[in-house]
């Protein structure tokens, strides 16, 4: 897994939750909960579709133990909804950051691209991009396939994506320029550089973005509504990652592969696609885990049993396809540790799923997972509600110091509900309003990368802001930024000495890196009345 921790690497320092399922207690034995308003998935009791409330009750138990940051879990079953949960402050609307779960949507993509006859997988990658080519044309660039592309063995010795990113003309063009170490097919290599390229193919075949082919041809027939995905300087989508949608959304793409490209008696995706997408095309890492038993097209297999395979994405974001057990798995998350993630999947959830087609009715433990799933939540800011030195901040303007976040006050608005923090900074006068102990989304929002304190070069994409706020001392005030439809989360200190405050940065990506955060301290005093 080195190079994909490379890429993670890479992305972490370059780039109110109902979590009920209301129908379990609504709903008889064998009955199911018609799809709502917006929702294309019916909803089932788990024991109506032969899984266990217990089980999952105990694999939800299991992750609170583990101190893996989940922030959704979605569980179909013979294409019904069983179980679904948000952690607070994340809910089932938010749109989710997919990271590399967005290479398995670009793949599908180019099944489209390939079953209208607009190329092969053993077409030339050079045959794309003729104003663009090298001169000469080495002779592994040469012999690089659309195929090498899909199965990340284009012969590159590291992963491209970031001099696509560093170049300053079209990122084609700086994909061909590099050099081709080893005979294409013959070297796997987590490679999103690769992913990017198969976009760019399609883009420059259709005369569309992959996102505006799947949009029409995928999630419109899905009820998938407000994804974006970001794209390059000249408008092609990155491809690697960058997509969003929700959880649900997630979960219908993997009913789509597990039904072999149909949905309700419509073929979105053509069967072969899927079937050769999902097996194993090239051996993967080494290792015996869950990223060493081979990769298709934009696709890992699994390592519990043969058949099992998956879309995932850095920090565990993951579309899980079990066709032995008819089973879809969709899950969010901001995770330190992608394989102990799966294997409280595989140690406690796996087991929950029965061979039988129903079980026994168990009233007391549908109810208990009901309750459970309605308790998900992260923890907000620890400390109490209130301090002595709130009444000397609240209200009051600090002038900055010359920083480079271009941050030039702050203001701290307190009341007995909470603080509301007010910088003035490059995007104007920005506020984040923070609860006591609780989350407050409000109108709290990240509006861009160069908005309320970015980690320079990373990927900060426009998001809803949940915060809270705790005094976990008298002097010190503690806010938690979670950025609902994103992934991360910033951990902001604000201590107080005299007319004097300091304000630290603890960013997620790097507390779990255990690397110091990138931005530079603030320190602010006391403007005159």
């Amino acid at each position: 897994m080195a190079n994909r921790r490379e890429f993670i690497r890479q992305i972490g320092v370059g780039t109110v939750s109902l979590g009920l399922v209301p129908w379990l207690a609504a709903c008889g034995r064998g009955d199911e909960a018609a799809p709502g308003p917006g929702r294309a998935l019916p909803r089932s009791a788990p024991e109506a579709q032969g899984i266990s409330s217990a089980g999952i009750t105990t694999f939800l138990d299991e992750v609170a133990r583990s101190g893996i940051e989940f922030h959704s879990i979605m569980v179909l079953r013979h294409g019904h909804v069983v179980a679904e949960g948000w952690w607070a402050p994340f809910a089932a609307p938010y749109r989710h950051t997919l990271y590399s779960l967005s290479k398995s949507f670009t793949s599908t993509a180019v099944g489209m691209a390939v079953a209208d006859g607009l190329l092969s997988v053993d077409d030339p990658v050079t045959r794309f991009f003729p104003d663009d080519l090298p001169s000469p044309i080495g002779p592994n660039l040469a012999a690089m396939k659309v195929r090498h592309l899909l199965t990340m063995t284009t012969g590159h010795a590291a992963d491209t994506m970031g001099a696509l990113r560093a170049s300053n003309g079209r990122w084609p063009k700086a994909f061909l320029a590099l050099d081709v170490d080893f005979e294409p097919g013959t070297h796997f290599l987590y490679n999103t550089g690769a992913t990017y390229m198969l976009s760019a193919i399609v883009q420059t075949l259709t005369g569309r973005t992959v996102h505006d082919l799947l949009g029409e041809r995928l999630f419109v027939p899905l009820g998938i509504e407000g994804s974006d995905w970001e794209a390059d300087p000249a408008g092609v989508n990155v491809g690697g990652y960058g997509l969003r949608v929700t959880t649900e959304d997630i979960a219908k793409f993997g009913q789509v592969y597990l039904d072999r490209g149909q949905w309700r008696g419509q073929t979105l995706v053509p069967a072969s696609w899927v079937d050769d997408a999902t097996r194993t095309q090239t051996t993967s890492q080494s290792g015996d885990n869950d990223w060493s038993q081979g990769y298709g097209y934009q696709f890992w297999r699994c390592k519990p049993a043969p058949g099992f395979y998956r879309g995932d994405g850095a920090f565990g974001q993951f579309c899980i396809v079990i066709p032995q057990k008819d089973v879809v798995i969709a899950v969010t998350s901001e995770s330190s540790d992608m394989q102990r993630s799966m294997n409280l999947m595989w140690d406690h959830l796996l087991p929950a799923i029965h061979d039988d087609a129903t079980l026994p009715a168990d009233a007391p433990a549908e109810r208990a997972l009901t309750q459970a799933l309605a308790a998900l939540a992260l923890a907000p800011a620890a400390g109490e509600a209130s301090s002595p030195r709130a009444a000397g901040i609240s209200g009051r303007t600090f002038t900055l110091d010359e920083n480079p976040l271009g941050a030039r006050t702050v203001r701290f608005d307190v009341t007995g509900d909470g603080c509301t923090f007010t910088v003035d900074g490059t995007s104007g006068l920005r506020s984040v309003v923070c609860g006591w102990g609780r989350w407050v989304t409000a109108d709290n929002r990240r509006t861009g990368p160069d908005d309320l304190f970015p980690v320079q070069g990373r990927t900060d994409i426009a998001t809803k802001i949940a915060a809270s706020a705790a005094w976990p001392e008298p002097d010190t005030l503690a806010m938690t930024w979670q950025y609902v439809e994103n992934i991360h989360h910033d951990d902001i200190t604000c201590t107080f000495d005299g007319n004097r405050v300091t304000i630290t940065f603890a960013g997620s990506v790097q507390t779990m890196q255990r690397q110091p955060d990138p931005r530079p301290v603030l320190v602010g005093r006391l403007a005159e009345a």
